[in-house]
């Protein structure tokens, strides 16, 4: 089986990209392991990011990637631009060095000056992309974590190590960007958290669902009222308090 066999594709960019992405992974681990090997320095990490933004994700350098982005004063070491705009700044760490929310302070800045939503952050091996959240008001936005792959584990013994991989990178590809792959899984995220998914587990369809698979557990054929009760069981049993609210 291929490299992308595992994939879910549906369209024929989407395997086309995957086919790209999973052949930079091949091409690229060698010199990778090698960075990882000797603690390459910034300098050494940087270079080899600019390469796999450029193969593996397929952002131009020409018109898409800006080296040593600087507005304010302050510059990041690079910027993914998308129709004119700042799109994500991408900070970058040395291969040896632990990643942490916490070096995210200054892209956050030139994110909120430039109304950018997305940071990409990594050290080579590990790639982390957040998705910076309105959170109403004059709040400023919160990173939220959104990817976070390790490269290197790639091309380790476990068998869906590479697919999985593929598979959360396949995201942070400018096709992926361009269709609006990010943005959706932002968005199943973050209605993966507790509150909307409580607010599913209400939904019409959810509750039809449940009904028939206690129907076909129990052999009971349904009684009038059964919604509702199912629905008080779920908000008042299942359900934490609050989350409602």
């Amino acid at each position: 089986m291929s490299r992308t066999g595992e994939f879910n594709v549906t369209a024929d960019w989407e395997r086309q990209t995957c086919e790209r992405l999973a052949a930079a992974m091949d091409r690229f681990s060698g010199p990778l392991a090698e960075l990882t090997a000797r603690d390459a320095n910034q300098g050494d990490t940087r270079l080899w990011v600019l390469d796999f933004l450029t193969y593996g994700f397929n952002f131009s350098k020409h018109s898409e990637l800006t080296t040593e982005y600087r507005t304010g004063g302050a510059s990041i070491d690079y910027a993914i631009r998308r129709h004119g705009r700042l799109f994500a700044p991408v900070e970058v760490r040395a291969c040896g060095q632990t990643l942490d929310v916490r070096n995210l302070q200054q892209a956050r800045r030139l994110a909120a000056r430039e109304g950018a939503e997305w940071i990409f952050l990594t050290n080579a091996r590990i790639w982390q992309a957040y998705h910076l959240r309105d959170m109403g008001a004059d709040a400023p936005r919160r990173p939220v974590r959104v990817i976070d792959v390790d490269l290197a584990n790639a091309h380790g013994e476990e068998e869906d190590a590479f697919p999985a991989a593929l598979d959360a990178l396949f995201y942070l590809t400018q096709e992926a960007i361009e269709h609006g792959r990010l943005q959706r899984l932002a968005d199943w995220r973050r209605n993966c958290e507790p509150a909307p998914l409580a607010d599913a587990l209400r939904s019409d369809a959810v509750q039809q669902a449940l009904r028939w698979e206690l129907r076909s557990r129990t052999g009971h054929p349904g009684h009038r009222g059964e919604s509702e009760e199912l629905l008080e069981s779920l908000t008042q049993q299942v359900v934490a308090r609050g989350l409602l609210d």
